[in-house]
């Protein structure tokens, strides 16, 4: 499992720039990304798989094209639980907040194929410890949370 990109914008609705890094700022966001805002949704993540899902449906699509800070390679994202933590390099650790999210129903992919995976599929981390984040670092599962059985009666 590796980041495959890492991709910032200066406005929110616009598709993200891909960058060479990004750095993630503890309980804040990503710097410089229009989307920082230190709620539960600091970081955006979306898998590799994904987006070139969406582009065997017919749409040009790239890493960062979904908003998504951070494009992984190796991991089914929205298969995870809510709680589940990451971590990046030796440093960074996230934990998942959120899976998927509300459609921009104009948004420019949907119109051009009639879908968008990102409502679906893409998940938000809060930033735990932050750090400097580069194509090919690598990306783990640090933990996922315990289910406990539901007790009857």
């Amino acid at each position: 499992m590796r980041i495959a990109a890492v991709s910032t914008s200066a406005r929110k609705g616009e598709k993200k720039v891909n960058r060479s890094e990004i750095t993630l700022v503890a309980n804040h966001g990503v710097q410089g990304d229009a989307h920082a805002d230190g709620t539960h949704r600091q970081l955006s993540l979306l898998a590799l798989e994904d987006v070139e899902y969406m582009r065997s449906l017919g749409a040009d699509v790239h890493p960062g094209d979904f908003a998504e800070n951070i494009t992984t390679e190796g991991v089914v994202l929205h298969t995870l639980p809510v709680g589940t933590r990451f971590g990046i390099g030796k440093d960074i650790e996230l934990v998942l907040t959120q899976i998927g999210k509300e459609c921009h129903m104009g948004c420019a992919i949907r119109q051009q194929v009639g879908d968008c995976i990102m409502p679906r599929r893409g998940v938000f981390c809060r930033i735990l410890k932050g750090g400097v984040v580069r194509p090919g670092d690598e990306f783990r599962v640090l933990s996922t949370p315990e289910v406990l059985p539901v007790q009857e009666g």
